[in-house]
């Protein structure tokens, strides 16, 4: 049983030994010149997605124990504990006053351009149209609207002088939003962010096996264990991760906003993987629930919390969008608000999203 574990945990085991020769050649790899530490930076982001894939396997399991919409709140809030932790750590070394905005954008433009533009696309290609609850669509799609105009539209028109008394104000505004959210989402509301599938059955001799299978694999004291001690890997992993990356990208004439797509490309990884296969298993639900619940936790928690070390630290950052990620976010959320109306989705609608994705990727590349 043991053995099974550390097989089945060895990219976590990886991480420590890594973790550990990054500590102890940091000055060698820097010395070595920008070659050496971009090599360094790449492998540190490979591990850190790997460990993070692993937390995201084990709130799977916690998920599949308590079902939805519960599983997909433990999924969703998994990803934005990472990001918050790395995006933390990074402020602390990094100079960028946009550095927190640029990640929240590029967040939401993965999560629902890219995540659920590619989960449709495929799964509409594989099955047509696949049914989910238009209700939670629709919730998702006004709050992620609400929070961002709050926090990432507002502040443009904000003066400098009132940014303290303003940062207060939408660190209580996100609190209460989320809070009403996550009371309706377990409980009155709750049927909002399910969709009940018809049962298939399964071949003979099958279903006790599966079921075995599930309830060993199951363990949830291990899988909580885990989770913290992946947060933890992925929280030093990402402090010399990021002191590498930005020295290999100090005076190139890489995208300005690289390191905010990095980190939130990080942050997205194990909930790609969990979608597509969610899509081509024609499980729709779950798609929209990972997608458009992962770009509200993002907007909903990341920015109390990012307001709050900039109150605490005196030193405030750029959250106001610029006009050019101003009219992505107004055409991602109107696309998705006409594209989640119907209760269903197909690869028409998931193949509109994936343009705009490569639109955004397009604009990153071009420096806006």
């Amino acid at each position: 049983m043991a053995g099974s574990i550390l097989k089945q945990e060895r990219m976590l085991l990886l991480a420590i030994p890594a973790a550990i020769v990054a500590y102890l050649a940091e000055h060698a790899i820097f010395e070595a010149g920008k070659t050496a530490t971009i090599i360094a930076a790449v492998v540190l982001i490979g591990l850190i997605v790997l460990v993070s894939m692993r937390v995201a396997h084990h709130a799977e399991i916690l998920a599949a124990k308590v079902g939805d919409p519960y599983g997909t709140m433990i999924l969703t809030l998994s990803a934005v504990a990472v990001e918050v932790l790395i995006l933390a750590i990074i402020m602390s070394e990094s100079s960028s006053p946009t550095l927190v905005r640029d990640t929240i954008y590029s967040a939401v433009m993965i999560d629902i351009n890219g995540i659920l533009g590619l989960a449709a696309l495929l799964g509409g290609l594989r099955h047509g149209e696949q049914p989910y609850n238009d209700d939670s669509g629709k919730t998702y799609g006004v709050m992620i609207l609400t929070a961002m105009g709050i926090s990432m539209i507002v502040p443009e028109f904000i003066p400098e002088q009132s940014w303290h008394i303003y940062s207060v104000f939408t660190i209580v505004a996100m609190i209460a939003l989320y809070a009403l959210f996550l009371k309706m989402q377990v409980g009155p509301h709750s049927y909002f962010f399910s969709y009940t599938y018809p049962r298939k059955p399964h071949p003979a001799g099958q279903p006790s096996g599966s079921h075995a299978e599930e309830d060993d694999e199951g363990n949830v004291p291990l899988s909580i264990g885990l989770i913290i001690a992946g947060v933890v890997l992925i929280g030093v992993l990402a402090e010399f991760m990021s002191a590498f990356l930005g020295e290999s990208l100090e005076g190139t004439s890489a995208p300005p906003a690289l390191m905010a797509v990095v980190v939130a490309t990080i942050s997205a990884s194990p909930e790609i993987l969990t979608a597509l296969r969610s899509a081509l298993r024609n499980r729709m639900q779950a798609v929209v629930n990972i997608a458009m619940g992962a770009s509200l936790s993002t907007v909903i928690l990341t920015v109390p919390v990012m307001e709050g070390i900039a109150l605490y630290t005196g030193q405030p950052f750029i959250m106001a969008m610029t006009p050019v990620q101003t009219v992505m976010v107004f055409i991602t959320l109107i696309a998705a608000a006409i594209n989640l109306n119907d209760g269903e989705t197909n690869a028409i609608e998931g193949m509109t999203h994936f343009i705009l994705f490569a639109t955004f990727i397009m604009l990153l590349f071009l420096g806006l």
